[in-house]
């Protein structure tokens, strides 16, 4: 590395520990466990993992799982992209530290999506439109609650299609990984590794 890049890093490394005490205060201020959004945001977070635990088909755990795990994965990048650009925030979080919004990217979305996948495959039902319906709901319905209660900010111009368009991609995504292993699973086309 050149002196400049060093600079620059070291640069960017001090900022970044500005920004954290900056949100740690922010949170100390007005998101801590003796806030009503503290409470909403834990129980986000928990009440799908509880949900997700009772209802969930054991028999098809690891493939829900690894369904889920894409899903969470996905959203977790594309709400952190949000984050970062400063085209949305999150004000209210469980702890400064943890990403954007670990409620919503780790719990609430991957747990409804788990269940409507499970849905649709138990059923024979259409994933797509099903999974549509989902991504309208929390488009238009969930996101503007979370609005209308602050605990979700757009950092400019409310664009609620473009929150359409994260979640159908987190849907077709996250199905189409999942098939995709599912297919492999299945066959032993293009492996070099043989058993």
């Amino acid at each position: 590395m050149d002196e400049n890049q060093v600079k620059l890093l070291e640069e960017l490394r001090k900022g970044e520990i500005a920004q954290t005490d900056r949100w740690l205060q922010y949170w100390q201020d007005y998101s801590h466990v003796g806030t009503w959004q503290f409470w909403v945001v834990l129980t986000m977070l928990l009440l799908p993992l509880i949900i997700l635990i009772l209802f969930i088909d054991r028999n098809k755990i690891f493939q829900l799982g690894f369904f889920g795990y894409s899903v969470h994965l996905s959203m977790a990048v594309l709400d952190s992209i949000g984050v970062l650009k400063g085209t949305w925030m999150y004000p209210y979080k469980i702890y400064p530290v943890l990403p954007s919004n670990i409620s919503l990217d780790s719990s609430l979305v991957p747990v409804s999506f788990i269940l409507v996948y499970q849905y649709t495959i138990n059923k024979g039902k259409n994933y797509y439109l099903w999974a549509l319906l989902l991504c309208l709901a929390f488009s238009f319905f969930l996101k503007p609650l979370l609005l209308g209660f602050g605990l979700f900010r757009f950092g400019g111009n409310e664009n609620f299609l473009i929150l359409l368009g994260g979640y159908a991609v987190i849907a077709l995504y996250s199905k189409w990984i999942t098939d995709i292993f599912l297919y492999l699973l299945k066959t032993k086309k293009w492996s070099l590794y043989h058993k």
